[in-house]
């Protein structure tokens, strides 16, 4: 090939510009896209390296931050390792307190078990002695009110017992104290003899004995009578009764009075003696008239005897006997006694009201409370 032959033409194609077909032989254009070329290749290294440095620097300041955290996170993991340490420490001391406490949490279980136990005897104990006691105080007072024949002391006892009950506020009493209440109700509904005013007025009868008359009693039926016929006795003693008391200083009208009042006793003195020597009456009873003084006064200490006999059997609380013993009186006051005499009459009322005061009834007894306390008392 020679050297002059022309090159064929060829079209410099350039990314984003257009293809400019050059002539052969105009070299102007051509210098100008090769310019431009260079400026835009130019302007890219620029803006690559510019990149290239941006990368760069912030690669460098990742990669300090990196080693900062690096550090920090060295630093924080060396903490958390002493941290750590201690906590796992802490762990073991308070394992070990943890210990302890469970130790003395038994220790302090154990104590309140054995406390528990202790107060629950003691209460138990207060409880059997207030039993007790109750159940103690209840017969006693029953004992009391047999002795005086009144219900007072037992119902004074229940209601005690009542209130002492409800101030230990132990349930397991409850049933006790509707026992009380229930024997406190059926003992006020019960009517029973009012014993000491029926001994008293035993008594009364035993000391008038002497004053009832027998139908062949003879002298001063009365107690007037009585005093009378022993005033010239006791005038006997100091002076004669047929001899006149001297006057007294107080004049001629005094002296009237005395000498008066003197004859009229002598007078009924010697008409009472005449009238006592007759007399008529009515005899129903022979054998009441045959009754001889002597007899007469055993049979006053016999009914005398009966009396406090009715009167033992009463504080004994035996019915039976006192009324077998007041129905002898009655018969013996009806068949050895007068009964028209007011002393007689008024002793045969007396003792036919004792007969029908009698009560013959159970003597009221605190069985519901007593069997309650036991109860009580064996439920421990």
């Amino acid at each position: 090939m020679s050297n002059d032959t022309p090159e064929p033409s060829s079209a410099v194609a350039s990314p984003g510009l257009p293809v400019v077909a050059a002539a052969a032989g105009s070299p102007a254009p051509i210098r100008r896209s090769g310019a431009w070329l260079g400026a835009l290749a130019l302007l890219l290294a620029v803006l690559t390296l510019m990149m290239a440095g941006l990368l760069w620097q912030k690669m460098d300041f990742t990669q300090k931050e990196l080693a900062r955290r690096t550090q920090i996170g060295e630093t924080q993991s060396s903490e958390t390792r002493a941290l750590a340490t201690q906590a796992e420490a802490q762990v073991k001391e308070l394992q070990a307190r943890l210990a302890v406490a469970e130790v003395r949490l038994s220790e302090v279980s154990l104590q309140r078990s054995q406390l528990e136990e202790l107060m629950l005897a003691l209460s138990r104990s207060r409880d059997d002695n207030l039993v007790q006691d109750l159940e103690s105080s209840l017969r006693l007072a029953q004992q009391q009110s047999q002795l005086t024949g009144s219900v007072q002391p037992l119902l004074a006892a229940l209601q005690s017992a009542d209130e002492r009950i409800a101030r230990a506020a132990q349930p397991r009493l409850n049933p006790v104290q509707r026992a009380i209440a229930r024997d406190v109700q059926r003992i006020r509904s019960t009517s029973v003899a009012d014993v000491p005013s029926l001994v008293q007025r035993l008594d009364e009868l035993v000391q008038r004995v002497d004053q009832w008359p027998v139908p062949n009693d003879v002298g001063p039926r009365s107690p007037a009578a009585r005093k009378a016929a022993a005033r010239p006795q006791h005038a006997a003693e100091g002076a004669s009764p047929v001899d006149p008391p001297a006057p007294a200083q107080g004049g001629w009208d005094r002296a009237v009075q005395t000498w008066t009042g003197f004859w009229s006793r002598v007078w009924e003195e010697t008409t009472r003696s005449g009238r006592e020597l007759v007399r008529v009456s009515r005899i129903d009873r022979p054998e009441a008239v045959l009754l001889a003084p002597e007899q007469a006064f055993f049979l006053r200490e016999n009914l005398k005897l009966r009396l406090l006999n009715a009167r033992l059997g009463l504080l004994a609380r035996q019915m039976d006997a006192v009324q077998d013993d007041l129905k002898t009186i009655d018969a013996a006051l009806a068949r050895h006694f007068d009964t028209t005499a007011p002393d007689v009459a008024a002793a045969q009322a007396a003792v036919t009201q004792l007969r029908a005061e009698l009560v013959l009834t159970e003597w009221p007894r605190p069985e519901e409370s007593l069997a309650a306390l036991a109860v009580a008392a064996g439920g421990r």
